[in-house]
This record gives structure tokens, sequence and C-alpha cells, in this order.
């Protein structure tokens, strides 16, 4: 629904990006905000890890857990978000999420400033099957993102 310029969408009406294993729905992005943050909807199922522990040198980001419960772990600290919860994660600081919960969690996520769709989009471009890290790294490169695997993890 167009609102004189804005628009509305419902719970999990947007955009689709099929990108690192978790439903995105970008609700918002550099298009639509004149480049001052994107917003997605994140459905994470029970049981699901998100994206490998990374920093953002670029962009903050903020979650707000909508259902479900969250686990991220955040500059070596564990955070358990619920319903209703804010968790800002700023550049340069480690992270990662996961579900380790049966329910799905939603959350969502506000990313300033606009771009990481552009990120989202990269990786769900690559051709489905096993992926090779050294691209990965290549395309998070390209986006400010620095891969932070723990020490004696295989890369």
């Amino acid at each position: 629904m167009s609102l004189g310029g804005g628009y509305m969408l419902s719970s999990r009406e947007g955009r689709q990006i099929p990108a690192i294993g978790i439903g995105i729905t970008a609700k918002a992005t550099g298009e639509n905000t004149r480049d001052a943050y994107s917003l997605f909807e994140y459905a994470v199922p029970g049981g699901v890890n998100g994206p490998p522990p990374h920093v953002h040198t670029r962009e903050d980001e903020s979650f707000i857990c909508l259902a479900g419960t969250l686990e991220v772990m955040l500059g070596g600290e564990t955070f358990v978000l619920g319903t209703g919860d804010y968790l800002l994660l700023p550049r340069d600081v480690v992270h990662t999420f996961r579900n380790p919960f049966d329910d799905e969690a939603r959350v969502i996520s506000v990313v300033s400033p606009a771009g990481l769709e552009a990120y989202y989009q990269a990786l769900a471009d690559l051709p489905p099957g096993p992926r090779d890290i050294s691209v990965l790294q290549a395309i998070m490169a390209d986006f400010g993102i620095e891969l932070r695997l723990p020490a004696g993890s295989p890369s």
C-alpha cells in the first residue's frame, strides 16, 4: 500500500533474499531511504545457526526480537533476546547469532547506513552447492565485512 511516497508492508512481506540459510525479507533498502538505512525481517528457524562470526566495518546493526528467542554473541558476550528485546551491534565488533531453541525467532534488523541488501543479494546469486570460503571472503571484503572464525576452525 502506498502512503504518499511511503508504503506499508505486512509481516513477512517484502523482497525475499535467500542468502545465509535463514529467511531474509528486505522491508526497506537504501533505494527507499536515501541510503540512510536498510531494514530486514529475519525468520530464524529453531535449531538454525546464522552466519559465522564476523565484523562489519561500515555499518551498525540493531536487532529487535518480534517473536521467539534468539541467542546473539557480541564481542565475547552472549545475549538471549526475547520478544520486545533490543540489541545494538556496533560496527567493528565481532558478532553472530543462532536459534538453539525449538520455535522460530523473528527479528527486525535495522542496518545503518544502507547497503547490506547488496551483500545479501551477492551471496544469494552464488551457484547452489558447497561454498568456497575464499569466494565468500572476497564477497565479504567487497562489502567491508571480515570473517572472524575462532582459532583452530577449518577455513
